[in-house]
């Protein structure tokens, strides 16, 4: 099983170039959203808009857990948005999703930064009672922008 690389929702682009964004300050979110939503539509712009996120429950809480470890640095003219691995432990029952979605907590709006598909099969990931969850961003970090 391997997860596809983020795809960058439209309005999160426009806003990272005005300033809607601060990578290095705003406090972002994981959620996970099952298969039957409309969150790989990448012109949504709010959590809100977005459908079947996974219910609150097994472990899992509504709105998603906040990304730790959250960096924007740069080296050698590369610049990167990274975070720590984020870690789901099911507990009463599974916690089954099938994409993850990354938006900025910090705006009242909530708004959207970019989701992934979880398997590229694609299938449900499944983490049963007991057992983690994790999504671990690339090596690269989650956004790099660089100079060709």
């Amino acid at each position: 099983m391997a997860a596809n690389a983020w795809s960058f929702y439209d309005t999160f682009k426009e806003r990272l170039g005005d300033g809607g964004h601060d990578l290095d300050t705003d406090t972002f979110y994981l959620a996970l959203f099952l298969s039957t939503s409309n969150c790989a539509t990448l012109t949504h712009d709010l959590l809100a808009d977005l459908t079947n996120q996974h219910a609150n429950a097994n472990g899992y809480l509504t709105g998603g857990q906040a990304l730790g470890g959250v960096t924007w640095t740069e080296a050698a003219g590369t610049v990167t948005f990274d975070c720590d691995p984020e870690v789901f432990t099911a507990a009463g029952g599974s916690i089954v999703c099938r994409f993850a979605v990354i938006y900025n907590w910090t705006h009242a709006d909530d708004l959207l930064v970019a989701f992934s598909l979880l398997d590229n099969s694609p299938a449900d990931v499944t983490a049963t009672t007991g057992n983690t969850l994790t999504i671990t961003p690339h090596a690269s970090g989650v956004l790099t922008l660089a100079t060709a």
